[in-house]
């Protein structure tokens, strides 16, 4: 009866853990498209929402960290009860990175003040965006399902968004060069664009971690990634 009452108990802290991380998933998913919106439109306000809302983010990821930290105090979980806990806390660490470089965007929509409104580098931007944002919702829900084929999906496919960001780059520089009053819109887009890509390898984490939390062990294969390289060849030589 003792050990049936604490497998209960372990259980309602699990799902407890799981709906808090599903909790800060819905909010960073958000913050990123959001994020992206308020750039694209310069919508201060917007930008100024997403900056507000990371505490939120933060907040949850503290009450994760706290709640983990206490059941495998209680209950002294072993092997895949134990990487359940762990991976709560990881998949929690990086939504929270995630926060954080949705916000960085949020702050810059003030920064660009100009009449210079590239469409074809947002529609990059956009199209980024959602293979990225996608990416985050694909791999929250096999990290709720357990699905590590969808989550090795996931981990595969990054090097698309990778190759978006270098030929964002490359427009970029090319702007830049046309006329040097681009240039301060430019680099605020181009870190922009890196925080996108940098939110993809956040998923890929992700997706790592639901690997670990099935098998029992870490992803032996090298991640692929998209050669970010060429970018240091669209640079003049002075």
């Amino acid at each position: 009866m003792g050990s049936e009452h604490t497998a209960k108990a372990f259980d309602t802290d699990l799902q407890e853990l799981t709906r808090l991380v599903a909790e800060m998933g819905g909010i960073a998913e958000r913050m990123i498209v959001d994020s992206v919106d308020a750039l694209i439109r310069r919508d201060v306000a917007l930008g100024q929402r997403v900056v507000a809302i990371d505490a939120e983010l933060d907040t949850l990821q503290k009450k994760i960290e706290e709640r983990a930290v206490l059941t495998i105090a209680r209950r002294q979980p072993m092997a895949v009860d134990l990487r359940e806990i762990v991976g709560a806390m990881r998949v929690a660490t990086d939504l929270e990175r995630i926060g954080d470089l949705a916000k960085n965007m949020g702050k810059r929509v003030a920064a660009l003040e100009t009449d210079f409104h590239p469409l074809k580098l947002f529609r990059g931007l956009e199209h980024m965006t959602d293979l990225v944002q996608q990416q985050v919702k694909s791999v929250l829900d096999a990290y709720a399902a357990h699905d590590l084929p969808a989550a090795m999906a996931v981990w595969k496919g990054d090097e698309e968004v990778d190759a978006i960001c270098t030929s964002l780059f490359r427009e970029l520089l090319t702007y830049m060069m046309e006329d040097p009053r681009n240039i301060s819109f430019c680099i605020h887009l181009m870190f922009c664009a890196k925080n996108i890509e940098r939110i993809g390898d956040h998923a890929t984490n992700i997706a790592e971690t639901v690997f670990y939390m099935i098998e029992g062990q870490a992803i032996t294969d090298k991640r692929p990634k998209g050669d970010m390289t060429t970018f240091a060849t669209t640079v003049p030589n002075t």
